[in-house]
């Protein structure tokens, strides 16, 4: 089921007080490299730095009074779950997080920092969607999933429609893809308010199960996932990936030394903070240089949420 034109439109007009409509920037310097046109749509600068406020926001708002007042819980590790502890206390909200015990103390701190209650779990899938059952058994809290949502996809998907307003020409829109929610969202922005533009998804080599669900059909998996860019280990969903496979013209992949290479690129060209994940589809561009010449490219910056003591460059 593909969401339509006006529940995208819907999902704006919930978000945008809520959310930054953060600026869309450009660098000559990477033009010259890449030979295109490219405009980075910089959500790194979004509320808690990355994309994911959009979903976490649009989701709680679709829910009922009395849902809102009994709360929500997710399980995430990282942006997710910093995402909706500052979108419920923004919206006054009870918000339960289950974070795996082996979670970065700065992401746990984060977390707090916005009000989330963190139960730990085993860090196992598993045992964090069993924690997540508990807390909706007791407490009464509804579970929103941070990719596989489809409130929390059209919200991801207010990102690229700003974009294009800005940009109504783009030939192209690129996101990385690491639960789906993200490219899903981006592609139904490129769908109903692009003319002819393509949405393509990047990935690395080390995590490539959308890249391998593309080809098969169905939904694969990674056995590992050995990649700098940690927020795109997770996997697709059965309310994504419809999407992608309807929209998602195709997924690049692309290696570690190009995810780096990408990544040192923007901090010291456009003097801004991202995340690896975040600099996956300018990889992609740069990679692919002869497909994206000459035109007009749309990026995601997804996030810029970094440990600074354990940087990989």
């Amino acid at each position: 089921m593909i969401p339509t034109q006006e529940a995208l439109e819907a999902a704006m007009a919930r978000v945008a007080p809520h959310v930054h409509r953060t600026m869309v920037m450009t660098s000559q310097t990477i033009n010259a490299l890449t030979g295109a046109s490219v405009f980075f749509k910089c959500e790194n600068f979004q509320k808690m730095g990355a994309f994911k406020m959009r979903g976490a926001v649009n989701a709680i708002l679709n829910l009922s009074e009395e849902q809102q007042q009994a709360g929500v819980v997710t399980h995430s590790s990282g942006n997710f779950a910093q995402a909706i502890s500052l979108a419920a206390r923004t919206l006054q909200v009870p918000a339960y997080i289950v974070m795996p015990s082996n979670a970065p103390t700065v992401k746990k701190e984060a977390v707090r920092g916005y009000g989330g209650d963190i139960t730990e779990s085993e860090p196992t899938l598993a045992a964090r969607e069993a924690a997540a059952v508990q807390i909706e058994t007791e407490k009464g809290a509804t579970f929103i999933h941070p990719s596989n949502d489809i409130d929390v996809i059209l919200g991801q998907g207010t990102a690229a429609v700003e974009l294009l307003e800005e940009q109504p020409l783009l030939d192209f829109l690129l996101a990385p893809v690491g639960g789906g929610g993200l490219i899903a969202g981006t592609a139904l922005a490129g769908m109903y308010f692009g003319k002819s533009c393509k949405t393509i998804g990047a990935e690395p080599f080390e995590a490539d199960d959308a890249y391998r669900s593309l080809l098969s059909g169905k939904i694969e998996t990674n056995a590992t996932a050995n990649t700098i860019a940690d927020g795109l280990k997770t996997q697709l969903g059965d309310k994504n990936f419809p999407i992608i496979k309807s929209l998602v013209s195709e997924i690049i992949r692309v290696e570690e030394r190009e995810i780096l290479a990408a990544m040192k690129l923007i901090w010291e060209r456009m003097k801004i903070i991202v995340e690896p994940s975040c600099a996956v589809p300018l990889a992609v561009v740069l990679r692919e240089k002869e497909r994206f010449e000459g035109k007009k490219v749309g990026v995601i910056l997804s996030g810029g949420n970094v440990d600074l003591n354990n940087l990989p460059f």
